[in-house]
């Protein structure tokens, strides 16, 4: 009774361990591994084990920004186990990262996070830090914006999204023929299998008067949309950009 009582506040409980097959992915790829659950000084019933795709997102509270844990997917991986005293006990699966994964860019943490809901006791939890390539797909339109429109990367931020949950938003310095007429372009990407929808946030430079009046009144910011199909992302970076082109080129006027 004295150890059940101890398994209860987590001394001598259960144990649990996440092993992936690699620790690198990019969006939509399987993600394959074991849970290992290494029973503690008594016999413990577990409810349930999921595992969570974890990342930190920025939520702005009384004009301050704030950064906060937040879970992206929840996979449900076995239920109403039993371990033994001193037993060990291997769980494999196999689950999907979300197309709505972020990369890790700008220092964005991500993990999965496995749980075990133990009754009448402290759940154990297990961390395993991992990193997300951007997809083949944003690549693209990232390499046609940087290398052939002239635009700099300058921040990589996970934002609370009112509309969306949770978005991850690049921002860009303009360069070349956009420089004297943008202030900065912010992309948000929507990627599905087969096509990708991008979110562009354009603001505009002041030029005169009427100019200084839109900016300061927040009316310099435009909005537009743009979906490039799987096959206009594996043919050329060329013909993304001239897309993208023609669609910042009408900022210009």
């Amino acid at each position: 009774m004295f150890k059940k009582i101890l398994a209860s506040v987590g001394v001598g409980a259960a144990k649990v361990d996440t092993q992936l097959e690699k620790d690198q992915f990019v969006p939509g790829e399987d993600v394959h591994g074991k849970v290992v659950i290494q029973g503690g000084d008594v016999e413990q019933t577990i409810d349930s084990i999921h595992i969570f795709l974890m990342t930190e997102a920025i939520r702005e509270v009384d004009d301050k920004k704030v950064r906060e844990k937040v879970a992206l997917q929840k996979y449900p991986i076995a239920n109403n186990q039993t371990i033994q005293a001193g037993e060990t006990k291997e769980i494999p699966f196999s689950i999907q990262l979300p197309y709505h994964a972020p990369a890790s860019l700008g220092r964005l943490p991500i993990w999965f996070e496995t749980g075990l809901a133990i009754p009448m006791a402290l759940d154990p939890e297990d961390r395993d830090p991992i990193k997300v390539a951007p997809h083949p797909y944003i690549e693209k339109v990232l390499n046609a914006l940087e290398n052939n429109l002239d635009f700099r990367l300058r921040k990589v931020e996970m934002e609370v999204s009112k509309r969306f949950g949770y978005v991850q938003e690049f921002e860009f310095a303009p360069g070349g023929s956009y420089r004297s007429y943008l202030d900065e372009l912010e992309a948000i990407f929507f990627l599905q299998e087969n096509h990708v929808d991008v979110m562009l946030e354009v603001d505009r430079r002041a030029r005169g008067l009427g100019g200084l009046f839109a900016e300061a009144l927040e009316m310099d910011e435009s909005r537009a949309k743009v979906t490039f199909s799987s096959q206009e992302l594996n043919g050329p970076v060329d013909a993304v950009a001239r897309k993208l082109q023609h669609l910042l080129d009408q900022y210009k006027k």
